[in-house]
């Protein structure tokens, strides 16, 4: 297994650099007040409440500060404080003291996070803090042993954005400073060059561009997706596929309402443990209703809908069901965090004796499907049973499973870590992470056990001992939602989708108005051959023509004048300029379907 990002080097670099970039912070602004600043992946950030707004010339300020912090090779020195002398070194930091606070109640602040280490000692809780040259901050490590073991080379402040205290739009708006720190000049350059990639592959900009769809905050409300037709068709293309191989893989396609009855939602368990994510109820005659944040307990009762024989197992539902989910408006992020999404759930239900084909069957059909899709770069996580007191089901049942999930991932051949007590409270799991073009770590699929619902719903089936037996339950999503999944998948094809995904897949450009007949008599050849084609019919020039193909990233171009039309002909063109030269139209359309076939890129 490959070292955890948090034990290495780089992790410390950056921790380190972002102390030293809150120190050029303050000393800009001595009023500020400083919250939190961890390391995150690729980089680091620090949240500030400043006296006005940051600008770009600012950061290059900060940035020039942060250089000679370095260069004056400050230790940084961890201390051991009581919550007292903590609330004296920070006070007039309103942020910090609230965190003391947490630390002190629980050993956590209010999100989950632990900024310092806090134990107990003989005088009540003791705290870290590190400290460098003229700035301390609350922090449990670790960092590099010195300032001058950052690269001042290395280091780049990338952007201002708005972030709440805590994630919670009650709270105040603060500034978040992004940066990032490498080990060399070249690998922050090699960096920023895929951030620029990456920004000209932004699914937000090629949605509305390639016109494929649209959010309307004000009217219609946050993190609510409107598809447009070519969008729409990309979606149904995907959807149609996958269950199409779902029906040939031994599936059973459900479908189920979008709500609820509170019932449902208190034996499922999601009111006690899930009801911050979930929308208000609803009064129907009487009884509350809550829109469905998951599709579990829907197929659970189909399972409990007939009496079940050991023989009926593996029984596999599987559904593309919308789902609703309290997401804070700090987090909405286009298509990847949104409030109303359609998930491409399933639910296995299997013998004990069942469960390693299963574990086998399920991720290897995942697999298939992502490699379908153009996903080659595959990487796993196999997270086991929490510590004591903080896992349902037998301990027994967890090693099995888990020990079976183990032995799965060893037989794919994908590359896994194991994240140690980090499985759901209910069972373990697989999280299946696919890399893209520009090497971005995606998590798509999820493979995860559950002994909890089987338990809560009284769900059996009837074993060849004519006795009633638990079955074991897994969760599994596998493009995770069609939402988020696309907009992955627009990011990764830069918007050139694969031939057979692109909702144009030939347009034909007529060079004049006397070639337009030919053109439409062309694209409804190739119409009638279930290709996807449309006539650009302007009065644009021809270059101009197929300039606005290109921006649409339509694969294949076909020009048509004098020459093609005595010929029954088309001049080809690819999107990536590649010019193919005349073929005759028959030849064209074999070729088109051979790259849909093959799932093809052009």
């Amino acid at each position: 297994m490959k070292p955890k990002y948090e034990d290495s080097r780089l992790y410390r670099v950056r921790h380190s650099a972002a102390h030293v970039m809150a120190q050029a912070v303050l000393e800009m602004f001595p009023t500020g007040k400083v919250a939190i600043g961890p390391p995150i992946e690729d980089g680091f950030y620090y949240d500030f409440d400043l006296p006005r707004t940051l600008s770009p010339d600012d950061l290059a300020v900060i940035e020039r500060r942060m250089r000679e912090i370095i260069v004056g090779d400050h230790p940084f020195v961890r201390r051991e404080v009581s919550a007292e002398a903590a609330r004296q070194v920070f006070a007039g930091q309103p942020y910090k003291l609230q965190l003391i606070d947490g630390l002190v109640s629980g050993g956590l602040t209010e999100d989950g996070e632990a900024p310092a280490a806090a134990s107990p000692g003989a005088g009540g809780v003791v705290i870290t803090t590190y400290r460098h040259d003229t700035f301390e901050d609350l922090c449990r490590g670790p960092h590099v042993e010195r300032t001058g073991q950052i690269n001042p080379d290395a280091i780049k402040l990338l952007k201002v954005a708005g972030a709440y205290w805590r994630g919670d739009e009650r709270n105040p708006m603060l500034q978040r400073i992004y940066g990032t720190a490498w080990e060399t000049a070249e690998e922050l350059e090699a960096y920023l060059a895929r951030m620029a990639e990456a920004e000209k592959r932004d699914h937000r900009r090629l949605g509305a561009q390639l016109d494929l769809f649209s959010i309307e905050p004000d009217q219609l409300g946050g993190g609510l997706i409107l598809w447009h037709p070519k969008g729409g068709l990309i979606r149904h293309i995907a959807e149609a596929f996958c269950k199409e191989e779902h029906l040939a893989n031994g599936y059973d396609l459900v479908y189920s309402p979008h709500i609820g009855k509170s019932t449902l939602w208190e034996t499922s368990g999601h009111l006690g443990f899930y009801r911050e994510n979930m929308y208000s109820p609803m009064d129907i005659d009487g009884q509350a209703y809550y829109l469905k944040p998951m599709n579990c307990p829907f197929h659970i009762m189909i399972y409990k809908s007939s009496l079940r024989s050991y023989r009926d197992l593996p029984l596999r539902y599987a559904e593309w069901g919308t789902v609703y989910r309290y997401e804070r408006g700090g987090v909405l992020h286009g298509l990847l965090r949104v409030r109303g999404f359609t998930q491409d759930d399933a639910h296995h239900f299997c013998r004990p004796d069942q469960m390693p084909d299963e574990i086998d069957f399920v991720l290897n059909f995942c697999l298939h499907i992502l490699r379908s899709f153009g996903f080659t770069d595959f990487n796993a996580y196999l997270s086991t049973r929490p510590g004591e007191g903080k896992a349902v089901g037998d301990p027994a049942q967890w090693q099995a499973a888990e020990a079976a999930l183990d032995a799965s991932l060893k037989r794919s051949g994908v590359p896994y870590d194991i994240d140690e007590g980090g499985g759901a409270f209910y069972g373990p799991k697989i999280d299946l992470k696919v890399r893209d073009a520009i090497g971005r770590e995606w998590q798509l699929s999820t493979i995860q056990f559950d002994f909890n619902e089987s338990e809560r719903f009284d769900l059996t089936y009837i074993g060849e001992d004519g006795q009633p037996h638990r079955p074991y339950m897994v969760h599994r999503a596998l493009l995770g939602s069609m939402e988020r999944f696309f907009g992955v998948l627009i990011e990764h094809f830069g918007g050139a989708f694969p031939v057979w995904l692109a909702p144009v897949q030939a347009t034909l450009i007529p060079i004049a108005d006397r070639h337009v007949e030919y053109a439409r008599q062309v694209a409804a050849r190739l119409k009638g051959a279930r290709l996807r084609a449309s006539v650009d019919d302007s009065t644009d020039r021809m270059g101009n023509k197929i300039r606005k193909a290109q921006e649409q990233k339509i694969p294949y171009m076909l020009v048509v004048g004098d020459k093609e039309v005595q010929a029954g002909a088309v001049a080809v063109r690819l999107r990536n300029n590649q010019d193919l030269g005349p073929r005759p139209v028959e030849e064209v359309i074999a070729m088109i379907q051979d790259a849909v076939a093959g799932r093809r890129n052009v």
